[in-house]
């Protein structure tokens, strides 16, 4: 029921008793859904205020701080969340002092001896040791240029024949370029995995008297890429070779087009196909899938990317419920949703609640996501087997008592708040949450591809977007070599070096030799 718009004066106003009386509890009825109507608005203001604070200036754990009131005072027969205790185990403390330098770093020994002066104050001086202290000294970079001399000799066959022959040499691995292995690998670290823009790139050089433009500075960036680009299907054949994928994806500016508003920027995306799980051997023992990160550059976010990427793979697709993926799950990839983008909903409310207000709703929320992942800490070692039987025998219950828990209170929220979302979200993805009970060889969440995403986020604040869609895929080329190489515990600066100097004359056949976790260094 709506009010009247015109304001209402006695000579408007009934004289009958029982009109007024009517005209009065619609009045009333007006006024009370009105009331509703903005208190619901000023609860999603409060929590959008509360998000946009703790955004700007509050810190981004997930860890609780403060507690969620609850809407209604009455409460529902369901089932109460597992008590939160703290299990102690024992550690090693770690000792006083500042850290041992690192056994691995080179040495080189300086002796220290008494002076001539000092020996001559005694008749006889017998060395009978020696004391080493050790510290840490930074010899800064240097540039040097390689001068390749390549000798011509005029060759004479038994005929009297003769002919020019000149010793081959690669200087640059790119064409007309005169930058070398070394550099064109520190270009692409100081980039994608330091974060520096280019720009920065190019101060640095020059403390080091080498005036190398920004422009150049970028061709190499790109040609580099470009250069590594056939290991591209390689990895993506690795990827599509493992039972799970992790995926995610996350958004970079990249320049306008020729032809559209001078100065804009379009939003593109980056997308990061990890490979994950397990597989048999050869003696059916169980072994992790080698890590991979496979990125994805892209103009627009349609699923139609991730389909393309994932062609005929069939398999456990961890990731969240992005609406592009629904036909890829119609297909026959099963979907492994994300305890984690549960739990961040609930937390979220948690960390914006009001100081001082009681525990409420999220607060029991969380306490289920604790005990669930208290399991996971303690199987994260065993293989597929193992992790499968603790699952079914204490994380299948605890979910199953946890959707009761979230069943019972969800009629009691407003669908439009956020504790409402919450638990609406993880009601309407439960089968897809608790796909990893199922299975051993699956992770109760996203995490891996929500990591390999940050090195995007820290570059794109640093070099704000890419120039073209060109300079997307370089992007996604350099990311891809350099995070698997990390993940895999290999130095991206020695890898991209070798790589990069072998590349041209590597056999094609045998170009996987060269993907990260085939690597090894040419002898």
């Amino acid at each position: 029921m709506q009010l009247l718009a015109a304001p209402i004066d006695q000579a408007s106003l009934p004289d009958d008793v029982e009109a007024l009386k009517d005209l009065l509890v619609q009045a009333a009825a007006a006024f009370q859904a009105l009331r509703e109507q903005a208190n619901a608005q000023m609860l999603s203001l409060a929590a959008q205020l509360a998000d946009f604070k703790r955004k700007v200036f509050g810190q981004r754990s997930e860890a609780i701080a403060m507690l969620q009131p609850e809407l209604w005072c009455e409460r529902v027969e369901i089932p109460v969340p597992p008590e939160a205790f703290e299990q102690v185990k024992g550690h090693q403390r770690r000792r006083g002092g500042r850290p041992a330098i690192d056994e691995k770093l080179p040495r080189r020994r300086v002796e220290h001896d008494l002076s001539e002066q000092e020996k001559a104050q005694f008749q006889r001086v017998v060395c009978i040791g020696e004391e080493i202290s050790e510290t840490l000294e930074y010899t800064p970079a240097r540039l040097e240029v390689l001068q390749h001399v390549r000798r011509k000799y005029r060759c004479e066959d038994a005929g009297g024949a003769s002919t020019i022959r000149t010793a081959w040499a690669q200087g640059s691995p790119l064409a007309r370029s005169n930058a070398g292995a070394s550099l064109l690998a520190h270009v692409l670290v100081s980039k994608y995995a330091d974060h520096n823009p280019l720009a920065r790139i190019e101060r640095i050089l020059a403390r080091h008297d080498a005036q190398v433009p920004r422009q150049t500075l970028c061709d190499w960036t790109l040609g580099a890429a470009e250069l590594l680009m056939p290991l591209m299907p390689l990895l993506k054949r690795h990827v599509l070779g493992s039972p799970v994928i992790f995926t995610d994806d996350t958004t970079l500016a990249m320049k306008a087009p020729p032809g559209q508003q001078r100065g804009k920027t379009i939003t593109a995306r980056l997308w990061v196909y990890l490979a994950g799980g397990w597989l048999p051997d050869e003696q059916q023992r169980w072994r992790r899938v080698a890590p991979t990160a496979l990125y994805d550059f892209t103009t627009d976010r349609s699923g139609e990317h991730a389909r393309r990427m994932l062609g005929q793979w069939r398999g456990f697709l961890q990731a969240d419920d992005y609406s592009g993926y629904a036909r890829s799950f119609e297909s026959g990839i099963t979907h492994a949703a994300c305890l984690v983008h549960a739990r961040r909903r609930f937390a979220k409310i948690v960390q914006d609640a009001p100081k001082g207000s009681p525990p409420g709703l999220a607060h029991e929320a969380m306490r289920y996501f604790a005990e669930v992942y208290r399991i996971e800490a303690e199987i994260r070692e065993a293989d597929p087997e193992r992790r499968l039987q603790v699952r079914q025998q204490q994380t299948r219950p605890l979910m199953q008592q946890f959707h009761s828990w979230l069943a019972g209170h969800a009629p009691t929220l407003l669908p439009k708040s956020p504790l409402g979302q919450a638990f609406g979200y993880a009601l309407s993805n439960w089968q897809a949450l608790n796909t990893f009970v199922e299975h051993g060889i699956l992770e109760a969440d996203n995490n891996w591809s929500e990591r390999a995403l940050k090195p995007v986020v820290l570059s794109r604040k640093n070099w704000l977007f890419a120039g073209s869609e060109r300079g997307g895929q370089a992007a996604a080329v350099a990311f891809s070599l350099i995070e698997t190489a990390k993940l895999n515990g290999v130095e991206p600066y020695a890898y991209l070096r070798d790589v990069l100097e072998r590349i041209n004359g590597h056999r094609q056949d045998r170009l996987h030799e060269l993907l990260p976790m085939h690597w090894k260094p040419a002898a």
